[in-house]
């Protein structure tokens, strides 16, 4: 009889999944060529009122270009925190290009005009929040996978 014991491999240590860049590129890009095209490379344009709804209330709530482009990337930013609960070898490459998209927001926030305004900041925060969590996430799945025999 063998002292040596077979542990099988696990299936889902292996998972390799697919590569998905992180989503909060687009509201980089996004503010960018609006920002330069549209604005001018002036970041007070990102305060021009787009358009009003009516409320019950009588009053208008204004929409901005910057309430807007906020919004889509907290919509971004929930499917980002969903891929981050992915394991797997691609899951580690996510996590270091959401790292480089974050000091690419805080360069562009730093250095270019058109990026110093609230709605960058707020975008740039939204990134760190990505990397803080992706980062998060994989260290406390992690934790699960050892397993401690006796």
């Amino acid at each position: 009889m063998s002292d040596t014991v077979f542990i099988p491999p696990d299936r889902q240590m292996r998972r390799r999944g697919v590569f998905i860049p992180p989503l909060l590129i687009l509201s980089f890009v996004v503010y960018l060529v609006v920002g330069f095209v549209f604005f001018g490379g002036r970041p007070e344009g990102w305060e021009n009122q787009l358009f009003t709804v009516p409320m019950v209330s009588g009053s208008q709530w204004g929409i901005s270009a910057g309430d807007l482009i906020i919004t889509l990337s907290l919509l971004l930013l929930f499917f980002e925190i969903l891929k981050s609960t992915r394991t797997g070898t691609a899951s580690v490459l996510e996590h270091m290009v959401s790292t480089l998209v974050f000091v690419v927001f805080l360069i562009a926030f730093i250095l270019l005009g058109a990026c110093s305004s609230s709605v960058f900041f707020i975008l740039m925060l939204m990134s760190l929040v990505d990397v803080v969590a992706g980062f998060s996430v994989s260290i406390t799945s992690a934790g699960r996978d050892v397993t401690m025999a006796p």
